[in-house]
Formats: C-alpha cells, structure tokens, sequence
C-alpha cells in the first residue's frame, strides 16, 4: 500500500515555457498613464516641451546675429576721451603729486577708471569728468580745457 506516495514511475514533461510581451507602440508610451507609472518605478522620463506646443503660432523667422543689430543701430565709432582732456587730467594729477589711485579715491571711483580716462580708453562721463575737475581744480569740459577753474568751481 502506498503510504503517501505515489507508486509507480512517474515522469514529468519539463518544456520550458515563453511568455513574451510584444513590444509597447510609441503612442502607448508617451500617454500620461505609462509616464506616471515611469516615474513611479523610478524609470529615466524624458521631458520635453515643445515652443509653441498648444498655441496658434508659427515660427518667427530666425533673429539676426547680435553683432548685425549693433552694428546697423549704434554708430561705428564711439566716442573716447579726447586727447587734451587726457593731457589735462595726467598734467593736474602730476601737479599736485597723486597717483592715479589716490585721484580715484579723491573723486570715489575705482583707480581703472582714472587710468582709463588717461589712456583715453574711456567713453566720457559728464558725472566723472566734473569729479575730477572738482579734485583737480582744473577744467576739463568745454573751452579752456586744462585752465585753473574759477574760485568756488565756477566756469
């Protein structure tokens, strides 16, 4: 009597068996319930908007370079610091025996900016210029540049 068991021989077919899924279509994948399930299983999600995605617009011709704007809107030259403001600035300073630091510190401006306006390097600034004339007690706008400015600052 068997006593538990089965008697007898008994065999088993083993065929391995495939389970295959067939491949997700593009739309599938991009439907907003495959993403979420994406990023819940912490799979890698691409995100990309698109510029104009939703509205009515087309395409805007592409801009013209950056240097093509500046060049067709802004004049060729610009304007520098002339070269008997130069003189007049240099001459003054050496005058009353300063470095071009410490005219900077005089006027509250960085010591570039007086080596700048020296070299001629700089576009002229009205608000500069009239600190300098000030410190330096020279004139530096207008007719008589490097002439001794008025007592009081006057012209």
């Amino acid at each position: 009597m068997p006593t538990g068991r089965l008697s007898g021989n008994i065999t088993q077919d083993w065929e391995p068996v495939v389970l295959r899924r067939t491949k997700p279509k593009a739309a599938d994948l991009k439907s907003s319930k495959a993403v979420n399930q994406a990023l819940r299983s912490g799979a890698a999600v691409e995100t990309v908007r698109k510029s104009a995605a939703g509205t009515n617009k087309h395409s805007a011709p592409a801009p013209a370079p950056a240097r093509k704007l500046d060049e067709t809107t802004e004049p060729a030259a610009v304007e520098r610091v002339a070269a008997e403001v130069r003189a007049a600035i240099q001459k003054a300073r050496v005058a009353k025996g300063w470095s071009q630091a410490e005219l900077a510190k005089r006027i509250s401006e960085r010591a570039q900016v007086v080596q700048e306006y020296e070299s001629g390097k700089a576009a002229p600034a009205q608000a500069v210029l009239a600190k300098m004339e000030r410190a330096l007690e020279v004139k530096l706008r207008g007719k008589g540049v490097g002439s001794p400015l008025a007592p009081g600052g006057g012209k």
